[in-house]
């Protein structure tokens, strides 16, 4: 069984992404990795270079800088990095640059892909999230967050990243897919006031035009944690990957004073009562189909 690691990245210094933790997360799992590196104004490349591995191949790539809408980029530089794996190449694990697998959930992976590999009706598995928020010790949890999404995929032609490279289809269609019990943990968001600041204003420049970041993202705008709604403590462990950045972390967030609840309306209120009480997402996006055992 070959398995083949991919991601893109751009800006991973200026903009402090956990790209080097992301990808030797789950390098042991992969016998290649590529990674598609963009036109950066820092030493990205360098960084990635720097993981000094065997198992990485590096192609250079330019943004198209003038697509401003629905972060399609993103997708059209997944599947640059996509398009240059091993066609030999039986599963593609895919990882962006704010995602961190924990080192306890390898062996279940790498079974789930043993396991299914000769079977038809999969083609890709499906993980859970975690989404921290504001630290690493707090995460995100209603359903603002999405629960769940596709990071193997199967190695089938056809098989490409979807609008923003949050999921993938297959010829257009949505993908057939195992759930698995491992997780993602997404790291994105667990910045200090300054970084999540600077997040927004990069973040909206490949979601919106101009004219709608001159207006929203002025020279006094600032991060206001208005989008979390409901917050939990996290009590596990985190990646050993991650340990050296967290104990360097030179920031504490109180979250009592913070308007965390500003869109937290009475549907969404009731619709989150539900999710708690039976697990059943009313009306949740899914890029994907479950395939029923």
């Amino acid at each position: 069984m070959k398995v083949s690691g991919f991601t893109f990245i751009r800006n991973a210094v200026k903009n402090d992404y956990q790209i080097v933790e992301a990808i030797t997360s789950i390098l042991p799992l992969c016998d290649e990795f590529v990674v598609a590196v963009g036109n950066s104004e820092d030493e990205t490349r360098q960084l990635i270079e720097n993981i000094n591995s065997p198992k990485i191949k590096i192609i250079d790539t330019v943004w198209d800088d003038s697509l401003k809408a629905g972060g399609v980029v993103f997708g059209l530089e997944t599947n640059k990095a996509l398009g240059a794996i091993s066609p030999d190449s039986d599963w593609v694990f895919y990882i962006q640059g704010d995602e961190v697998v924990h080192e306890k959930y390898l062996p279940t992976i790498k079974k789930e892909m043993e396991d299914n590999l000769n079977d038809p009706k999969i083609e890709g598995l499906l993980f859970k999230y975690i989404h921290f928020y504001g630290s690493y010790d707090y995460y995100g949890d209603t359903r603002r967050w999405y629960r769940r999404e596709i990071r193997l995929i199967k190695n089938i032609k056809g098989m490409r990243s979807y609008k923003d490279a949050q999921g993938f289809r297959l010829d257009d269609r949505k993908i057939n897919v195992k759930l698995i019990d491992a997780y993602i943990y997404h790291y994105g968001w667990a910045r200090p006031p300054q970084g999540l600041t600077n997040k927004g204003r990069n973040y909206n420049k490949f979601y919106h035009d101009d004219e709608w970041n001159k207006q929203h993202m002025t020279e006094t705008y600032e991060f206001d944690y208005g989008n979390a709604d409901r917050l939990r403590t996290f009590k596990g462990t985190h990646p050993k990957v991650m340990l050296d950045r967290i104990e360097k972390t030179n920031w504490e967030i109180d979250f009592s004073n913070k308007p965390l609840n500003r869109n937290y309306t009475l549907r969404r209120r009731f619709l989150q009562t539900i999710l708690d009480l039976t697990g059943w997402s009313i009306g949740e996006y899914k890029n994907y189909k479950i395939v029923k055992r």
